[in-house]
């Protein structure tokens, strides 16, 4: 019980983390530039030009809670309670630094530097919220309905949608801004793509062995790593024609450098072999948005 409490701490304060930085980078670099990578934000800053007695973020905070209790209506259980926390955050948070930190004018004169700052800001945290289970809602909320009742491709539905928000910046701010504003969107799903490998690599080792240090490291790996292995005795060693045990088992990239530091202590010769992998799934992975 308390192992799950601290997770869920761990988790809300990674998340509220994650949503003030997208909240710093949506005010100070899309917001006072006039640059957009679609969503939610750069729809409430296009529609702000045209309601200039309401704000980008008083704009995105009613846009949000709009879709949110939408979502509730319509995608009911499914629909995330992590994802609510992060639609709220961000949007309270976005609101609350135009309140607190007023400001007319960009942080710099260095638009594309504005730009690189406006991309990986936002992209960072949203990496973060997708590996925890989470998204910072807006956009993601309407493809979550869209999922439930048509067969639609919803990553192609999103890229699109966030597309066509970028567009609708050119008429409003001009072709400057939706240059920077189109250059920022592509950079963003790199970014994101990136930042998420990162965050969710994975090790999947494959240990030979003697027969006689099978046991001792499958009870390594179980009692201590609190993980499993696959185990096969079909194979021998070529070299010196001996049987072999092998053993493969996906670990976290700690517990893969503590197998093989326990290995080393059994016998030097050992072979483990690690590698890399950006996303497993199952029992004890986590399973990204």
């Amino acid at each position: 019980m308390r192992s799950r409490i601290m997770t869920w701490i761990r988790e809300y304060a990674l998340l509220t983390f994650a949503s003030a930085v997208m909240s710093v980078g949506i005010y100070f670099f899309e917001f006072l530039n006039g640059f957009t990578t679609g969503g939610v934000s750069g729809f409430s800053l296009i529609l702000s030009a045209y309601l200039p007695k309401l704000s980008a973020g008083m704009i995105m905070l009613t846009v949000n809670l709009l879709l949110l209790a939408i979502g509730f209506l319509v995608v009911g259980k499914e629909f995330g309670l992590k994802t609510f926390f992060c639609s709220i955050a961000v949007s309270f948070g976005t609101l609350l630094l135009e309140l607190w930190v007023p400001r007319t004018a960009p942080l710099t004169d260095e638009p594309m530097l504005e730009t690189i700052f406006m991309v990986l800001l936002p992209a960072f945290a949203m990496a973060i919220m997708f590996y925890l289970g989470a998204s910072s809602g807006g956009t993601d909320i309407i493809a979550m309905i869209l999922k439930k009742y048509f067969s639609l491709n919803i990553s192609n539905a999103l890229f699109f949608s966030d597309l066509l928000i970028v567009f609708f910046a050119f008429a409003v701010f001009g072709i400057e801004a939706w240059l920077f504003s189109l250059f920022g969107f592509f950079l963003r799903i790199l970014l994101i793509n990136l930042f998420l490998k990162k965050i969710n690599a994975s090790k999947y080792c494959t240990v030979i062995t003697s027969p006689k240090f099978r046991d001792i490291i499958c009870d390594y790996i179980t009692n201590e790593l609190k993980r499993s292995a696959t185990v096969s005795e079909e194979f021998i060693g070529a070299y010196h024609n001996e049987k072999k045990s092998v053993l493969l088992s996906a670990l976290t990239r700690r517990q893969a450098g503590k197998l093989k530091e326990f290995t080393k202590t059994l016998d030097e010769k050992i072979l483990i072999i690690i590698s890399e992998t950006s996303e497993i799934t199952g029992n004890g992975f986590r399973e990204m948005l």
